[in-house]
C-alpha cells in the first residue's frame, strides 16, 4: 500500500516536470519562430509594413532628387538670364543714337558755369554772346489767339504757345490746363484772362493783395509771391502766413504737380528764382516759362564783376536749354532805358520778356 502511494507520487511529479518542460519548449519555439524570416509566398504583417516603409522612403528620396534637379535648373536659368543682362549692359550703344541726358531729380548745390566767351573775359564779349542768345528764337510757335484787342496787347510781351506739336493746346482742349502768374501790383492780366476763357485754371499771385485768397473773373488771386528760398520759421510763427515761398513749396501747398504756363515778373529777383528752379529740378513740372529779365543791374544777391555777372546770366539760360526749354518769343521794351549793368552796351534795352516752351514736357 505504501509502495503504491510512492509510485503515484513519483508519477505526479514527473507529470508536473514534463508539463513545465513542454511549456518551456513551447515558449522557446514561439520566440524563435517569430525571429525567423517568413517563407516565400507568405508575407507576414511585419514584412508588409517594412516593405511599405522602404517603398515610401525610396519615393521620398526620388522626389527630393527631383526637387533638387528643378532648383538647380531654376538657378541655372537665373544665372543665364543675369549673364545675358550683363552682356546686354556691356554692349555699347549705337553711334547714331547717343544716350539721353538724364534729368537730375536730386537737388544740386550750384549751376554749371559756361566757359568764358573769350580769353579776354571782357564785358563786351560776354554781353555780345548773351544778347545774341536772348534775341534769337530757337523754335517757331503759334502764338495765343483770341479777340483782336487781346491779341494786340499780348503779341508784344506776354505770349503763350498754342502750337499743336506742344502740349498746351491739347491740355486746353482736355480742360486740364493750369496757369501760375507771379507779379507785384500787376494791372495787365490780358494773357491770364484769355487763358481762363479758354478753359485754364488760372492762379495769380500778388503779395500786395489785401485778402489772402480771392476769386475774381474765373481766376484765383492769392496774397503770395515766389522766392528762391522759404521764409525763416521764426518769422512765419510771428505771422499768420508767409508772403513769399519757393515754387516747389507753393506747388506742394496747393496740391499741384504741374503748371502748364508759369509767368513771372519779379523785378530783378528772377535770376535767383530761376537758379532755384534749376537746382531743385522744379523745371520738370513746368510746360512753358514766360519771364521778364531786368538787365540794368545784376539782380538781388548776384555778385561779382560785370563780366562774371553776364557769364552767370548766360549759364542760367543754358541750364534752361539743357532742361529741354527752347526760346520761341522775344520782346524788347524800347520804352525802357538802354542800360546794361548801368552802361550803354550794344544799345541793349534794360528789359526783355522771354518765352520758352518745354519741348519734352508730357504731363
Amino acid at each position: 500500500m505504501g509502495r503504491e502511494r510512492l509510485t503515484w507520487g513519483l508519477l505526479l511529479r514527473v507529470g508536473v516536470l514534463l508539463t513545465g518542460l513542454c511549456v518551456c519548449v513551447h515558449v522557446y519555439l514561439e520566440t524563435g519562430w517569430r525571429g525567423t524570416p517568413a517563407p516565400l509566398g507568405r508575407p507576414t504583417q511585419d514584412s508588409q509594413n517594412w516593405g511599405q516603409q522602404s517603398r515610401t522612403k525610396a519615393e521620398a528620396e526620388e522626389q527630393e532628387r527631383s526637387i533638387k534637379r528643378r532648383i538647380s535648373y531654376v538657378r541655372t536659368l537665373k544665372k543665364d538670364s543675369q549673364t545675358k543682362k550683363e552682356e546686354d549692359k556691356e554692349e555699347p550703344s549705337p553711334a547714331c543714337c547717343p544716350p539721353l541726358r538724364s534729368h537730375r531729380k536730386t537737388p544740386r548745390w550750384h549751376i554749371d558755369l559756361e566757359p568764358w566767351a573769350a580769353v579776354s573775359h571782357s564785358l563786351e564779349d560776354e554781353a555780345k554772346r548773351f544778347l545774341n542768345y536772348i534775341t534769337t528764337p530757337q523754335v517757331s510757335c503759334a502764338s495765343l489767339t483770341g479777340d483782336e484787342a487781346a491779341q494786340e496787347e499780348t503779341k508784344g510781351a506776354w505770349v503763350a504757345c498754342l502750337d499743336p506739336k506742344f502740349s498746351l493746346s491739347h491740355r486746353i482742349q482736355s480742360k486740364h490746363c493750369r496757369v501760375y502768374s507771379f507779379g507785384l501790383g500787376v494791372d495787365d492780366r490780358t494773357l491770364e484772362r484769355s487763358l481762363s476763357r479758354a478753359g485754364c485754371e488760372v492762379h495769380c499771385f500778388d503779395p500786395s493783395l489785401k485778402q489772402p485768397h480771392l476769386q475774381q473773373a474765373d481766376m484765383w488771386l492769392h496774397r503770395l509771391s515766389i522766392d528762391w528760398r522759404d521764409p525763416n520759421p521764426a518769422f512765419v510763427a510771428q505771422r499768420q502766413y508767409a508772403i513769399t515761398k519757393k515754387l516747389a513749396t507753393i506747388l506742394n501747398d496747393f496740391g499741384h504737380r504741374q503748371v502748364d504756363v508759369l509767368k513771372a515778373d519779379m523785378e530783378s529777383a528772377e535770376w535767383k528764382i530761376l537758379e532755384n528752379l534749376v537746382l531743385e529740378g522744379v523745371l520738370d513740372s513746368v510746360g512753358q516759362l514766360l519771364l521778364e529779365l531786368h538787365l540794368h543791374w545784376a539782380g538781388f544777391e548776384v555778385g561779382g564783376d560785370d563780366p562774371s555777372v553776364v557769364r552767370y546770366w548766360f549759364s542760367l539760360l543754358k541750364e534752361l536749354e539743357r532742361a529741354n526749354f527752347r526760346l520761341f518769343h522775344v520782346h524788347s521794351d524800347r520804352a525802357k532805358p538802354h542800360l546794361f549793368l548801368h552802361k550803354n552796351v550794344l544799345n541793349a534795352s534794360s528789359v526783355y520778356t522771354l518765352s520758352w516752351v518745354n519741348t519734352e514736357w508730357k504731363p
